[in-house]
């Protein structure tokens, strides 16, 4: 088929790597513009713009399409079969989401209907669900509404972080696109019940709040591993809370309670496993409390 690839992070990069594989003739990748990174704020490429490069595809990087004619008349010249969508970004108004034949197809990180919205794979894991999964959606104007194609469920267990359920997804969206286009399943609409939103996370959503019960804040930790991470704050300064498990002590919450950095929830307690202090390497609590450390009784916010 003739298709469109409209992705901007790592997770959409699985799915052009396998369209490509499976023979599809990507006429054109559209992924969010270049943007300062890291703490020297170098303008960087988004990893689709990275990877359709190296794959040799022509790239478009509008900073809008919504409200922009000239962008709707640009992608229906492309004269498509298909548009494959992948976290890309930007809302797709209803002329380009209707201009390709076969219309727009979403991959997206969750069991729809549950988890619509912008973080997904962190709210499965926040919310304590067994498990998650990705669903190929056929596109409508509204915020992951549409129709049904296919899905395909991955399980969450105790261990698991963000970042190695995104993976897992995003595994599994490239082998279902591939077969969505492949055996072209009927759309089932979605049903309402059930139907929960992931709103958009910030860097600030993960300053842990100790009144919350370990399990949730285990929870926490694991679900904004990598992004947004977690912290807490130490006299006033940021600490990176990288990994824990979950104690059987008890105290006021946020008062550290021994010299291996358990922290007092509002229900149980935290053992700190791995940190980083600014401007230090991440490393384990053991050698952390080696260089500089933290007496029982010391309150953490």
């Amino acid at each position: 088929m003739r298709l469109a690839f409209m992705g901007t992070p790592d997770f959409a990069v699985v799915a052009l790597r396998a369209l490509v594989a499976a023979g599809h003739e990507i006429a054109a990748v559209y992924c969010q513009p270049p943007r300062p990174a890291g703490r020297g704020q170098a303008v960087r490429l988004q990893p689709v713009h990275q990877a359709a490069e190296a794959l040799g595809l022509a790239v478009r990087t509008p900073v809008r399409v919504r409200k922009v004619p000239a962008e709707w008349e640009a992608f229906a010249a492309l004269d498509l079969d298909c548009a494959v969508v992948a976290a890309y970004g930007l809302i797709l108004p209803a002329p380009m989401l209707a201009a390709p034949r076969l219309g727009c197809l979403n991959i997206h990180a969750s069991l729809l209907p549950r988890w619509r919205g912008a973080a997904p794979i962190q709210a499965a894991i926040l919310a304590g669900d067994d498990h998650s999964g990705v669903s190929i959606m056929q596109m409508d104007e509204g915020l992951d509404t549409g129709a049904m194609l296919l899905g395909g469920a991955t399980p969450i267990t105790a261990a698991t972080t963000g970042g190695m359920l995104h993976d897992r997804l995003a595994d599994l969206g490239g082998e279902l696109i591939v077969r969505a286009l492949a055996e072209r399943p009927p759309a089932v609409p979605q049903p309402e019940d059930g139907a929960v939103y992931a709103p958009k996370l910030s860097r600030e959503d993960g300053r842990l709040d100790w009144t919350q019960d370990a399990a949730a804040l285990d929870r926490r930790v694991r679900a904004f591993d990598p992004w947004p991470g977690t912290y807490t704050m130490l006299g006033g300064e940021v600490l990176k809370v990288l990994a824990v498990e979950i104690a059987e002590e008890s105290g006021a919450p946020g008062t550290v309670l021994d010299s291996r950095l358990t922290v007092a929830a509002g229900s149980g307690a935290l053992r700190i496993t791995r940190l980083q202090a600014p401007g230090r390497a991440a490393m384990a609590a053991g050698a952390f409390l080696n260089g500089r450390p933290i007496a029982p009784g010391t309150m953490l916010e």
